[in-house]
């Protein structure tokens, strides 16, 4: 196993059974902020991850197959904070390319279709979705105050930052200068 990866796994389990010993909060307590970032980001890791689920199926590109099941532990993250707070899960029930989120689920399409076209378009796309995942997640960071929820987006933020450069790396490869 991959010792980045590895890490990454015991960390967040970690970060998650310190979740289950904290004090309770409810939904009622949380900003609209919070539980609308907390709701959205679950839904955009659960796109990044299937997304990369079917690029590496179309491709074959481990890349694809070992940061989708980073994705998993992102969106468990999150899952563990909507279970927390009592917020309902939008993800819930919903099959891989199928999201709550009008916009994401366009967005979806959009990654898929631009993804099938080559493996030069499908790492672009990677970059695409960790650039995306990076802006948003900082500007979820920023929404709360709450040390538990900061934490876990800083962690989600570190782990999309490793995607960025494995991305970048990939297309250097490729011959494709990354210009952000």
């Amino acid at each position: 196993m991959n010792p980045m990866f590895k890490a990454l796994v015991v960390g967040s389990l970690l970060l998650l059974s310190s979740f289950m010993s904290a004090g309770s909060v409810l939904a009622a307590d949380l900003t609209d902020d919070e539980v609308y970032w907390l709701t959205y980001m679950r839904e955009e890791e659960k796109l990044a991850r299937d997304v990369y689920l079917f690029l590496y199926d179309t491709w074959g590109s481990p890349i694809f197959s070992k940061i989708s099941a980073s994705e998993q532990t992102h969106m468990a993250a999150i899952k563990t904070l909507l279970d927390r707070f009592g917020l309902p899960d939008p993800a819930a029930g919903k099959e891989a390319g199928e999201f709550s989120a009008p916009e994401l689920q366009a967005l979806y399409d959009d990654l898929i279709a631009q993804g099938g076209v080559s493996l030069v378009e499908a790492l672009k796309v990677g970059v695409f979705i960790e650039e995306t995942d990076i802006e948003d997640l900082n500007d979820a960071k920023a929404s709360t105050n709450r040390k538990a929820i900061k934490t876990v987006y800083s962690n989600l933020l570190q782990g999309s930052l490793n995607h960025l450069k494995a991305f970048v790396s990939k297309l250097a490869k490729q011959g494709i200068v990354y210009e952000p």
